[in-house]
Formats: C-alpha cells, structure tokens, sequence
C-alpha cells in the first residue's frame, strides 16, 4: 500500500456516520448501487447482507434480492452425489427450491421456471451484474449444509469448477488477494489481509468474493471429522504447493464467534494462515467477551449474522430505516465488514457502506 493510498483512507475514516449513511443509501441509474465507500479498501468497510435470498418466501427472483443493492446475498447448498448436482435448498439435501430461473439475459431475470441448481444461481449473478456495470462487490455466502463429498467426486475442485464456469473472471479469488500490486505476491491469506492487501471497493466494482461455512448438518453431525472450512483450507494449501492456487475461488470462513484468535481451534498450525474471513452471530460478538478490533486492525472480513437481536432487538424483517441503520452503524463501530439480517425490503438500508471501526 503506498503512502497516498493510507492516507486517503485514513481521511475517510474519520468522515462522519451520517455522511456515509446518506452515501449508502444512494442508488445509481436503473437501480444499480452505487460504489459507496469507493476509497475505502474491502478490508476497512462496512456492508449490508442478506440471510437466505434463494428462499422464494424472500424474493420471487434471486435478481430480485440483488436489486435491494445488498452487498451480500447467502445460498445453501447441498452437494447430491447421486446426480452430481450442487443443489440449492434449505432443508431438501435431493431437490431444488429456490429463486434461481438460469437467465442468459437480463430480460429473462424475471421469469421463467425457478428451482434450479447452483449454476444457474450463479448465471443469475453473473447476468446481473453484466446489466448494472459498476456494482459495488458482492459476496456470495455458501453454507454447505452437509459437507463436501469428495469421495464421490463433489469436492472442493468440483465447487471451483462449478463456479469458473459460471462467473469466470467476476470472482475476486485467493490468488488475488496474495498478489502484490508492484509485483510478486504474499505467501499466504494471513500476510496479505494483515499487509491491507483487499482492493478498493472502487477497484472491486462488479466484483463476486465468495465465503463458505460448515453447514448445520454437518456441524452436527457426530461421524463428520472434516468439516468444510478445514477441507477448503487444505484444498487452498496444496494448490499453493503445487503452484495452481489459480484454480481456488473461494474463502473459506471460521465459523461462529470466539474470543481470542479463533483460528486455535485448528490443531494443524500450517491452516490456520488461510483463513482471514469469519463469520459468527453478531449478539455474540458484541456481548463484552470478544475484542473485534482485533478483526479490523488485521483487516480481516468479519460477517456479523442476525443484527437484529444485538440488544435492544429490534425487528427481525421490517424495521423502521432509522433502527436498521443505527443497528449498522452500531455493527461498523464494532468493526464488522457485513452485517448481516432479513431486512428484505430495505432498499434504503441494503447499499450503505460504512468506514469500519
């Protein structure tokens, strides 16, 4: 990071809450959410996500969620190895239920045939942010719910093809993350978040980063020894021996708050470098027991989930646009990147971006 670029972001940061908020709620022409925070680093931002936008209880279209502006929309995902399919559903591991129609363009966003499988989750993504150029970056939370399946051939290798496939060069990978901007590159995700290595938010417009956690069913299931986020981990570690780490799209994320550094919990020290996104409920990491600077001044990703009960709760899916946006203003002086909740119909609150801390 050069000098002039640290300074420009300290400048920003010390900008005004209400400054950002009124930046955050602007939309750009044909509803596109303007890059807010554009200076700011991904690192040292604010953002609002979206809990479950492939329910069609949520959103009759997914594109439909993505017009909210949101920073960040959430599948789940179930790997069927009888078919070969990555399945998008909340509770059906051998069916599709979801908002997805597969568009091919824009005009067939908003119609069509939905229950489809992650590839055309994805193609939707893709296809709408080809119609709003200039989008700010967008994550994709992936909560696989039963686990990988290597063994049957639906990997971590089978979910990056799966996703080069469908959103090509739109993912902001790992490998990007480790490449210096004058040349060379970090030796692994720790080094480089810690070195505010994250682009711009600017320079991330249109932008896909993608975040995988273990899923319930896996989390609780007792024959389950590998979980997703240490599976993706070593995935991540043995393509950078071999030198292909290329191939990786996504980050894999530490599940559920703790105090301290959470990556403890992973006995095999050499993983833990590869894991700079968390992702845990935001009560929790607000309840006095955990310092999240410690998330920020490592500009680490930290995604807060149900923002509404961090007391006094408020409402779950339609608050008033003053108590959601106190709420996200709360969460970014706690150093939250996304904060996280099933405000559907906020389109005033979904685009805010905030300076972190």
């Amino acid at each position: 990071m050069t000098p002039s670029r640290a300074a420009a972001r300290r400048l920003l940061a010390v900008g005004t809450a209400a400054t950002a908020l009124l930046a955050g709620a602007m939309l750009a022409p044909g509803g596109a959410a303007a890059v807010d925070g554009g200076s700011l680093s991904e690192g040292d931002a604010t953002t609002v996500g979206l809990h479950n936008t492939y329910d069609p209880s949520a959103f009759p279209y997914l594109a439909k969620a993505l017009d909210t502006g949101t920073s960040m929309i959430e599948l789940d995902v179930w790997d069927d190895f009888i078919t070969k399919e990555w399945k998008v559903s909340h509770s059906n591991p051998l069916g599709n239920s979801n908002n997805c129609v597969d568009a091919g363009t824009a005009a067939q966003l908003y119609t069509g045939g939905a229950n489809k499988d992650l590839g055309s989750c994805l193609d939707d993504v893709r296809v709408w942010l080809a119609a709003h150029p200039g989008h700010a970056p967008l994550m994709i939370k992936i909560e696989l719910k039963a686990g990988f399946q290597a063994t049957y051939g639906l990997g971590p290798t089978q979910l990056d093809q799966t996703i080069a496939a469908h959103l090509g060069g739109d993912v902001f990978r790992p490998a990007d993350l480790l490449a210096k901007p004058g040349g060379g590159s970090y030796p692994t995700l720790d080094a480089a978040a810690k070195a505010d290595n994250w682009p711009s938010r600017d320079a991330l417009a249109g932008k896909v980063i993608l975040e995988i956690i273990p899923g319930t069913v896996e989390e609780n299931n007792p024959t389950d020894t590998l979980w997703t986020d240490k599976e993706y981990a070593q995935h991540l570690q043995a393509l950078q021996v071999a030198g292909t780490l290329g191939q990786a799209q996504i980050f894999p994320a530490v599940h559920n708050a703790a105090a301290g550094d959470p990556r403890t919990r992973y006995s095999d020290t050499t993983l833990r470098p590869w894991f700079v996104v968390f992702d845990g409920d935001a009560s929790t990491y607000l309840n006095g027991s955990i310092d999240t600077s410690w998330y920020s001044v490592n500009h680490y990703l930290l995604v807060m989930t149900d923002a509404q009960n961090v007391p006094p709760a408020i409402s779950d899916t339609a608050p008033s646009v003053a108590d959601a946006q106190a709420r996200v203003a709360l969460l970014a002086a706690a150093h939250a990147s996304v904060v996280s909740s099933d405000w559907t119909g906020l389109t005033a609150v979904q685009p805010e971006a905030l300076p972190r801390g």
